[in-house]
């Protein structure tokens, strides 16, 4: 079986490489291992891409993303940064400080960092240009901080990610805390830096009565993620009940307590979940034909020889992971990588007694700093195309940020407590 990784390789590169969708270059690749065995068989590659959808644990997925359009069309997004502008806003830099705590925040209402780079950038980047700081600055900070969005939960990442790899969703979510706040510092201490150097206006200082006003608004917006994290802490509900209630959540605090989502919007809302549900479920199931011919062709028994090398030292194996992970992420998007590398890397994992829950952590950090490394980077682009600003100055904005989180990420993988220590904390180990 030596020229299986070349086939599977070269059949998924060059189905890209001549413009064919990820998920259907995934079938291709698959297809071609099965005629390398002599075992072609239609019939198989339909069974596993229904079985690859066939699972209950997936439902998660839709439930996050109505909730997330939901959530950005019934102004829930708009009272969180309005909270975040008067607590902060006065400060030196406060515009910063206000995307990024706004993002964390968000992120725990969303899931979505393409969605959450869109909603800041439309509204916090006229903001920054207005009070003097630069614009390809500010579009960087924002397109950084929109990447805590797949790590905080609810992360749809962590859903695909932990069914892929048979790991617990629930742990996942709980893990991927931390995580998320320590980029959300390394942001606060990159953007002091960048803002020293800046002449810029802060806001007027809201009043006491301003605050408290906005507190108020935001508190039904606030109480999503509070009863997302108490009800995974306590095993109220498991992942998949959770996003069934932050989207009926989401849905009464919309219609009935902001009112800015009306009945005729809701069909809209559920068409474009629905097309971004078809998609993701579409990769999945193709994801799994791929995945089962990884392991019926012992793919990951070889890919397991190349790095053997490493095995002994569990921290030089992941640096050389995270290293392959961050190249790939700069040519493929955070949802194709998981899809591609989670069934050829966790033999890996496993055979290297690595914690599941830590690796899959780093690794979906991993993926999601490659949605803002060019040439790809997809919240790039949407920054760029929202904040009208040309690509090549959002990619120089980048540039602190984009290295202050990838310091974070390399220190957790050197300190594997500062993942497991809070996790095991939050789960009560």
């Amino acid at each position: 079986m030596t020229m299986t990784i070349p086939i599977f390789l070269g059949a998924l590169l060059a189905a890209m490489a001549i413009g064919m969708p990820i998920a259907f270059a995934l079938i291709i690749c698959g297809i071609a291992l099965m005629a390398y065995m002599n075992m072609m068989d239609a019939q198989i590659v339909a069974q596993n891409v229904l079985n690859g959808v066939d699972n209950f644990v997936l439902l998660a997925a839709p439930g996050f993303i109505v909730a997330g359009e939901i959530m950005n069309a019934g102004g829930l997004s708009k009272r969180i940064v309005r909270i975040a502008v008067t607590c902060i806003g006065h400060v030196r830099g406060g515009l910063g400080y206000v995307a990024i705590l706004s993002a964390t925040i968000i992120a725990a209402l969303s899931g979505s960092a393409v969605a959450d780079a869109a909603a800041l950038s439309a509204f916090l980047i006229p903001m920054m240009v207005a009070a003097g700081h630069d614009k390809a600055r500010a579009g960087g900070l924002i397109a950084s901080a929109a990447i805590i969005a797949p790590i905080i939960p609810p992360s749809i990442p962590f859903v695909l990610f932990g069914v892929l790899a048979n790991v617990s969703i629930t742990k996942l979510f709980i893990a991927g805390i931390a995580p998320g706040v320590m980029l959300a510092i390394a942001l606060c201490i990159a953007w002091y830096i960048v803002a020293r150097k800046e002449n810029a206006k802060p806001l007027p200082k809201a009043t006491a009565h301003e605050r408290w006003r906005a507190f108020v608004e935001g508190s039904w917006a606030l109480g999503l993620p509070a009863i997302i994290i108490f009800g995974l802490k306590f095993g109220v509900f498991t992942p998949t009940e959770a996003a069934v209630v932050a989207a009926v959540y989401a849905l009464f605090v919309a219609m009935f307590i902001y009112r800015e989502l009306k009945v005729r919007d809701l069909f809209g809302i559920f068409v474009r979940a629905a097309i971004t549900t078809s998609v993701v479920m579409f990769l999945v199931a193709a994801a799994l034909v791929s995945g089962w011919l990884i392991t019926v062709s012992d793919i990951a028994k070889s890919v397991v020889a190349l790095v053997e090398p490493f095995m002994g030292s569990p921290t030089l194996l992941m640096l050389a992971i995270m290293v392959l992970v961050m190249v790939v992420g700069t040519a493929l998007d955070l949802g194709p990588t998981i899809l591609i590398l989670t069934p050829i890397l966790m033999p890996i994992i496993k055979a290297a007694n690595i914690d599941p829950v830590f690796f899959g952590v780093l690794f979906i950090v991993n993926n999601a700093i490659g949605l803002i490394t060019p040439p790809v980077g997809t919240v790039l682009n949407v920054v760029a195309g929202v904040g009208k600003i040309s690509m090549e100055d959002v990619t120089r904005g980048i540039g602190p940020f984009l290295l202050a989180e990838s310091i974070v990420l390399f220190l957790m993988v050197l300190f594997p407590w500062l993942v497991t220590g809070p996790a095991n904390f939050f789960l009560g180990r």
